[in-house]
């Protein structure tokens, strides 16, 4: 059937005045673009048999295998290899005359089908690999380093295929027994290029670091921007301006922190404590009550805690003429209500995310009082403007509460004592 057409084409060509040979070659060529249009056309069947057909039955089922490889799109790459089949399959017949033009479009679909096979094999293994992590077990023994091996050896034999069709090696992948010895020899030579560029794959598929990130890597000095990203070096700008160089591998071998999650999550971390002398803490009489209660922010802390601590001492009869019966409030517990209250009232800080004014461990040194919240204000420069402003506030209102900032003894202090 298919040399009757071509011959019944062949003969009308040469009917209609032009020269045998000119019509072998029209013919060919226009069976050829008739072969093309024929692939597409199977790829939109295909395509369409899947979307509607296998997407349909994957919604309909209860498992969440087939969810998960509709998902990474393993079924629309099968419908792909459709029409290169196709192609490579009839391409022989039409063109097996034109031996440069057929060793050109053979070796390109030859290409294509590997890397569409490829790309179907590792949609194949991420569905397998979403599948096995919603199991418990892949919390304690997860699979992702296994995952990735599978890949490189994939990633290996396909560059191995794509060279054995480029060379045209019809004996398969014996040229690999002569390149072993030349091998060894590139990779003494080429040591460094190979590490890196295998650390530029890692980093790569792993999204560890991109153009821009703000990386810290004390070994090497480096806390800055990155700038670019070689085959065997990565470069940072620091913030002094200076220019660390890293070399990639490195970056996977070694320790380095990404700032870039701090960045996307929209605040910047603002953590620093302040001692606070343990002498001058203590219970609040009525007095100190009174003047803390003119204090803004905190009045209706302070008369709403008032009421739940007489209801307590109420309630099992404590004396409150001795302070240290029942519970009372002190002058630390009230500064660290007003912090809370100073810092929610902020429109710098960020409230929605981790927000804590505590107490740490009492030390030689006082009691640190530890402010951790995120600033919106993500700019250095700004950051650390809303932070010095935040810790003027702090010194300046602290001894309004009858406390004392913990400092070692200064020269002031010891002339003062002298005198």
């Amino acid at each position: 059937m298919f040399d009757s057409l071509t011959n019944f084409f062949k003969e009308w060509l040469i009917k209609a005045g032009i020269s045998e040979e000119t019509a072998v070659i029209i013919t060919d060529y226009s069976l050829f673009i008739l072969l093309l249009f024929f692939s597409y056309l199977s790829y939109f069947i295909a395509k369409n048999i899947i979307t509607k057909g296998i997407h349909s039955v994957v919604a309909k089922t209860k498992t969440t295998w087939d969810d998960f490889m509709l998902k990474r799109k393993v079924f629309n790459k099968i419908a792909f290899l459709v029409p290169l089949f196709l192609i490579n399959f009839f391409t022989d017949y039409i063109l097996n005359d034109y031996e440069l033009v057929f060793d050109i479009i053979n070796k390109l679909v030859q290409i294509l089908i590997v890397l569409t096979t490829i790309s179907l094999l590792v949609g194949l293994i991420n569905s397998i690999y979403d599948i096995y992590n919603t199991f418990n077990i892949s919390k304690a023994k997860p699979i992702k380093g296994y995952i990735q091996v599978i890949k490189i050896v994939i990633y290996i034999l396909a560059g191995a295929a794509i060279i054995t069709i480029l060379i045209g090696e019809k004996n398969g992948f014996k040229w690999l027994a002569s390149f072993g010895a030349f091998s060894a020899v590139l990779m003494l030579i080429f040591k460094d290029p190979i590490l890196g560029f295998v650390g530029g794959i890692q980093l790569t598929s792993n999204n560890m670091v991109q153009i821009g990130d703000w990386i810290t890597m004390s070994k090497y000095g480096a806390d800055g921007n990155v700038t670019d990203i070689t085959l065997t070096t990565v470069k940072v700008q620091n913030f002094d301006k200076t220019i660390t160089t890293i070399p990639t591998y490195t970056l996977v071998t070694d320790y380095f922190q990404n700032w870039r999650g701090m960045e996307e999550s929209g605040g910047r971390r603002i953590k620093r404590s302040i001692n606070i002398d343990m002498s001058s803490v203590k219970f609040c009489d009525e007095a100190m009550l009174k003047k803390f209660e003119t204090f803004h922010f905190i009045k209706d802390y302070i008369s709403d805690k008032n009421k739940k601590l007489q209801d307590y001492n109420q309630k099992y009869g404590f004396d409150g003429s001795n302070l240290v019966n029942g519970r009372r409030q002190t002058n630390l517990g009230i500064f660290r209500a007003y912090l809370k209250e100073y810092l929610k009232r902020k429109p710098e800080i960020d409230t929605s995310m981790t927000f804590l004014v505590r107490q740490l461990q009492p030390g030689e040194n006082g009691i640190p009082v530890e402010i951790y919240v995120f600033s919106k204000v993500q700019d250095w420069a700004l950051y650390e403007d809303i932070q010095s402003d935040i810790f003027d506030h702090i010194l300046a209102v602290i001894p309004e509460f009858g406390l004392k900032v913990y400092q070692n003894p200064t020269g002031a202090d010891f002339k003062k004592l002298a005198n």
